[in-house]
């Protein structure tokens, strides 16, 4: 089992699902293609970790329902336990970002404005899956209230990013001084 079946599982756990509802769902969280989610939910089903059904569509292709089992439950409980992994950041712009005092003004400022542009639409998909959760289900306990604060913890991260791009920007435009912006620890 890899990270990515656990997840898949913690999705299952919520409601029915086809391969594709899952590739959707995990998306805010988990960057995953088809043929990677397929392959897991098939070895999965063959480790009775998963149950399946097909679903009679009358204008598409008919499609396969998965369910965990209370084998599946099982395996997850146990994975929650685990301690968790120090999260990975891979992330192109990052290096570009270590090669900017070689780079010319205009290239600096560009991969600055597409970060911009991406932070900003990330902050409106996360604010779009905010608004679909009920606001009675934003309670501890609730099912929708992981997914809450996922979402939120999404938004705020796309909004700081954004932040730091304005920041830099006023560095180059030289509107800013050059010094820490963000508080200590002893000041949080």
């Amino acid at each position: 089992m890899n990270i990515l079946s656990y997840g898949l599982l913690g999705l299952l756990t919520r409601e029915e699902s086809s391969g594709y509802d899952l590739m959707l769902k995990i998306q805010p969280h988990w960057q995953a293609k088809h043929s990677q989610i397929y392959p897991l939910l098939s070895k999965m089903e063959n480790d009775e970790l998963l149950a399946s059904r097909w679903v009679q569509q009358s204008d598409k292709p008919d499609k396969k329902m998965y369910a965990v089992t209370e084998k599946g439950i099982q395996k997850l409980l146990e994975w929650m336990i685990t301690p968790v992994t120090a999260p990975v950041t891979r992330d192109e712009f990052n290096l570009r970002i270590l090669c900017v005092g070689i780079a010319e003004d205009g290239s600096m400022r560009r991969i600055l404005n597409e970060r911009k542009s991406w932070f900003m639409e990330r902050i409106r998909y996360f604010e779009e899956l905010k608004s679909r959760i009920p606001q009675d289900n934003l309670r501890v306990g609730n099912r929708d209230f992981g997914s809450y604060i996922l979402v939120q913890k999404g938004l705020m991260h796309a909004q700081t990013g954004l932040e730091w791009c304005h920041w830099v920007t006023q560095l180059l435009d030289g509107q800013a001084a050059i010094q820490d912006p963000s508080p200590s620890i002893s000041e949080i």
